[in-house]
């Protein structure tokens, strides 16, 4: 399976198409959050129907909670808090971000991100499949720097070995990919820079081998 990740469009699609011809076949594209730019929610629409695959989408914490509302009405499968299996893979997504200095729209408390990510890991374990994960922010640690700092989500680090795959955004500048005691963490950049990841995912046996590239208009 090809999947195209994308993050941080911020209301901004004048790439995706040129992105798409880069990519070239893809299967599935993953949008890892702040799709919009504080809104409107409508906007996203905008970006999903530019696509012909399966969407899986989370919101940022620059969406508005009620992007939530229009995701379950779209055309796209509304990952955030949600587990969904296609071909052999559990795919999981928790969108938002840990609390940040600016009390943008969609934060949510460490402790209740801890709660809500391991309920939905457990149900994603359930299906016997391998997991992948999209979220927003970071795992902490990796690939979450602003500076000299560390401001990625220690929820999502403390669950980070049940997975194989997180696709993440959040923190512009920290665009790269990490393997991780077999995790692969994948941050694509912004969609609105023109930057995104192909990343092939392929069965083997019961395992999930992982390959991802990064990519640039």
């Amino acid at each position: 399976m090809r999947v195209l990740a994308i993050a941080d469009p911020h209301g901004n699609y004048s790439s995706i198409k040129t992105l798409l011809e880069i990519a070239g076949k893809i299967d599935m594209v993953m949008i890892a959050g702040d799709i919009t730019n504080f809104g409107p929610d409508e906007k996203a629409n905008e970006l999903i129907d530019m696509f012909d695959q399966t969407v899986m989408a989370v919101p940022g914490n620059c969406d508005h909670t009620t992007i939530l509302e229009l995701l379950d009405r779209s055309r796209a499968i509304n990952l955030h808090n949600n587990v969904t299996s296609i071909d052999g893979i559990s795919f999981a997504g928790m969108g938002g971000s840990n609390p940040t200095p600016f009390c943008t729209p969609f934060e949510i408390e460490e402790e209740e991100l801890d709660e809500e990510i391991s309920r939905l890991l457990i149900r994603a374990e359930d299906t016997g499949y391998p997991i992948v994960l999209l979220t927003h922010a970071p795992p902490h640690s990796f690939l979450d720097n602003v500076g000299d700092n560390h401001v990625g989500c220690h929820a999502f680090a403390s669950h980070m070995d049940k997975v194989k795959l997180i696709i993440c955004g959040h923190i512009h500048e920290a665009r790269g990919i990490i393997n991780n005691c077999g995790t692969l963490i994948v941050n694509p950049g912004m969609a609105s820079e023109g930057s995104a990841a192909v990343i092939e995912l392929l069965r083997s046996g019961n395992d999930l081998e992982v390959h991802a590239e990064l990519i640039k208009v």
